[in-house]
C-alpha cells in the first residue's frame, strides 16, 4: 500500500488526488491521507504530496468537464468537513465520478458515492442550522459580531447568505474553534482571515449596551413561551444543544444561573 499524505487544504487534497491517480499503482493499492493524522501503518510506503497550481487546475478542469459543477461543489463541501478520512473518501468518489460522469449523483448504492453524499449532507445541514441560529451582537464601533463553534469548517458557506441579507452592514462571523473569521465591509465583498489570538475578539465583543439588549431578548422569550406547552425533548430535536452556547438567549440564562 502506498499512502499519499497531503495538507488539509482544498488544493492539497486535489493535488493528492492527482498524484495518487497519476502514480499508476492502481486505485486499490493507494490511499490518500491528511498529513499528521492517524497512526503510521506498517509495511506502507508514504509519499508527500507537493501542492502546485498546475495540478490543482488540472483536477478541477477534469471534474467540471467529466462530472459537472454539482460534483465539484459536493467535493468542496466534503473538504469542509471534520471527517478524518475525508481525503481518501474524496479520491474514491472522484474515481467513480469521472467514470460515470454527471449520472454519478444517482449511484448512491456505491459505497464511495454514498460516503460523499453523507458527508455533504452533514456539512450542508450544519450550515443551514447556523444560518438559522447565528446571533449577532452590536459593538461600540457599530460592527455586527457573531461567534460560532461548528463541527465542520462551514463559515465560508454562511458568508454568501449574510452578505446578501446584510449587504449594507459591517459584520464579522468568527469560528472560535479554527481561529478564523469572515469579514464583511458594508457594500463590499466579504473575505476570510486567519487569526492568531483573541485580543481583537475581546475588543469587538466589548459593547456599551450589549448586556441590556441580551436581557431584553431573554425577557421577550420568557414572555412569549406558553409554559404548559414547553417540550424540552422537542426543543432538542429542532435546536441541538451544541448550538446553544453561541445563542444570545441561552448565554443570558447561563450568566443568570451563575
Amino acid at each position: 500500500m502506498t499512502i499519499f499524505t497531503c495538507s488539509d487544504t482544498f488544493e492539497g487534497i486535489l493535488c493528492g488526488v492527482y498524484d495518487a491517480w497519476m502514480s499508476k499503482l492502481g486505485h486499490a493499492n493507494v490511499k490518500l491521507e491528511i498529513e499528521n493524522r492517524g497512526n503510521i501503518q506498517m509495511f506502507a510506503q508514504y509519499r508527500t504530496v507537493e501542492v502546485t497550481s498546475e495540478k490543482t487546475e488540472k483536477v478541477i478542469s477534469v471534474i467540471c468537464k467529466k462530472a459537472g459543477d454539482q460534483v465539484y461543489e459536493q467535493v468542496y463541501r466534503a473538504f469542509l468537513s471534520g471527517e478524518e478520512e475525508k481525503a481518501d473518501a474524496i479520491y474514491r468518489y472522484l474515481v467513480y465520478a469521472i467514470t460515470y460522469g454527471k449520472k454519478i449523483a444517482d449511484q448512491i448504492q456505491i459505497p464511495a458515492v454514498y460516503e460523499i453524499f453523507r458527508i455533504d449532507r452533514m456539512v450542508s445541514n450544519e450550515a443551514h442550522y447556523l444560518i438559522e441560529f447565528l446571533r449577532f451582537g452590536n459593538t461600540r464601533d457599530g460592527i455586527l459580531f457573531g461567534t460560532v463553534g461548528p463541527k465542520n469548517d462551514v463559515i465560508v458557506l454562511l458568508a454568501p447568505h449574510f452578505a446578501d441579507r446584510l449587504r449594507g452592514e459591517n459584520w464579522v462571523i468568527y469560528d472560535e474553534k479554527r481561529k478564523k473569521a469572515v469579514v464583511h465591509q458594508a457594500e463590499q465583498p466579504w473575505f476570510m482571515v486567519q487569526l492568531d489570538d483573541d485580543s481583537w475578539k475581546e475588543r469587538l465583543e466589548d459593547s456599551n449596551d450589549q448586556n441590556a439588549f441580551e436581557c431584553l431578548w431573554k425577557t421577550y422569550h420568557e414572555h412569549i413561551a406558553v409554559r404548559e406547552r414547553i417540550n424540552p425533548r422537542c426543543q432538542m430535536n429542532h435546536l441541538p444543544l451544541r448550538f446553544r452556547p453561541y445563542m444570545t438567549e441561552f448565554q443570558v440564562v447561563a450568566e443568570h444561573e451563575r
